[in-house]
């Protein structure tokens, strides 16, 4: 894959904004979307999807804190998931969506899952 300077640099700047955030957990939908997120120095609080039994469960839960960064896949599934979690949350907590557009616009729409930011790891060493 080919990478830019600047990719490297807004991505690094994308991490730096994430865990500049408190009173907010990121939501993934699996494990190794959480190691692709902590390999690139995201120490911030993550919650997986998949470690719920099903949405209501995974909406009641995640209710509780003050904002959410969504950061689902950009595959049909991901997108049903974000608009679900929309939809039951939206007058519960603040759903925040700016850092899932961030992603697509500096990767420039190469990363579809949030898995593949491992293939940034070794400019971040």
């Amino acid at each position: 894959m080919l990478v830019s300077e600047q990719e490297i640099l807004e991505l690094k700047d994308f991490i730096f904004q994430l865990n500049s955030i408190h009173n907010a957990v990121v939501i993934v939908e699996g494990k190794r979307d959480t190691n692709a997120l902590r390999k690139l120095g995201y120490d911030g609080k993550i919650l997986e999807f998949h470690k719920f039994s099903g949405m209501i469960d995974f909406v009641d839960s995640v209710a509780k804190f003050e904002r959410l960064i969504i950061l689902f896949d950009r595959d049909k599934k991901g997108r049903t998931l974000t608009g679900k979690t929309i939809q039951l949350l939206q007058r519960r907590t603040k759903v925040d969506l700016t850092f899932k557009r961030k992603l697509r616009i500096i990767t420039k729409g190469k990363i579809m899952f949030v898995e593949q930011l491992v293939s940034y790891e070794s400019y971040f060493a």
